[in-house]
């Protein structure tokens, strides 16, 4: 009788041992199931993926003639290449950094020539790259108003700006300003250099020519 009892306690553990390891089996196919295709990238992670550089960002210029410069922010863009595009900001020496080109020398080259060396130099790694230089920002091309004006600092010299523009970015005069005594310094050839500007005279003949433009780096002074 003892020895039927102790066959039938081992033939209910037996069968708890079996329904236990089936109820485990079936949550973990349960689990798998419930992943999105096991935990493969979606769509939208894809697209997220894709969107490193933002390549609608409003360039800083449209001149397909501009030189880019240091301190110039650049949008880098390979397509289909997230982890090389990114924005970088062009260094005092000139040069970017870009993952496995390391430095490449950015300034006194237009965009459309730094896409071109990038796409030379990428080609021993990459199969027929495509790259896309923007200016996102001009940090190089600078001028600076000083002096009796409503806010004085530096502000982006655009083509073909005169001293007359940068007054007027500048907020106009003070009632202190001496329109007459304005001059530009500038610097060429490692020498500086004194402009006169007689706002007056400019603005009372409306002679455009007489209307100094400037080059990047000026410092127009309003006495």
């Amino acid at each position: 009788m003892t020895e039927e009892i102790a066959m039938k306690i081992k033939f209910l553990a037996l069968a708890f041992a079996m329904a236990a390891t089936s109820g485990a089996a079936y949550a973990q196919n349960a689990s798998i199931k419930a992943r999105p295709e096991n935990n493969l990238p979606t769509t939208k992670d894809a697209a997220a993926n894709n969107s490193a550089v933002d390549l609608s960002a409003k360039a800083a210029t449209d001149d397909p003639n501009y030189v880019i410069g240091p301190e110039d922010e650049l949008i880098i863009s390979v397509w289909r290449e997230p982890d090389i595009s990114r924005t970088v900001p062009v260094r005092p020496d000139g040069k970017i950094s870009l993952a496995l080109l390391n430095d490449v020398q950015a300034t006194g080259r237009t965009p459309m020539q730094l896409g071109s060396d990038i796409t030379g130099k990428l080609k021993n790694f990459i199969s027929e790259p495509q790259v896309t230089v923007i200016v996102s920002k001009i940090n190089s091309q600078r001028i600076f108003v000083v002096g009796e004006v409503g806010r004085t600092g530096s502000y982006t010299l655009v083509p073909n700006m005169t001293a007359m523009d940068a007054i007027s970015s500048a907020g106009g005069f003070t009632p202190f300003a001496k329109r007459t005594k304005i001059y530009i310094l500038r610097k060429e050839n490692g020498k500086m250099t004194t402009i006169p500007f007689n706002y007056k005279e400019v603005l009372r003949n409306r002679r455009a020519e007489e209307d100094v433009v400037l080059k990047p780096g000026d410092r127009i002074v309003v006495p």
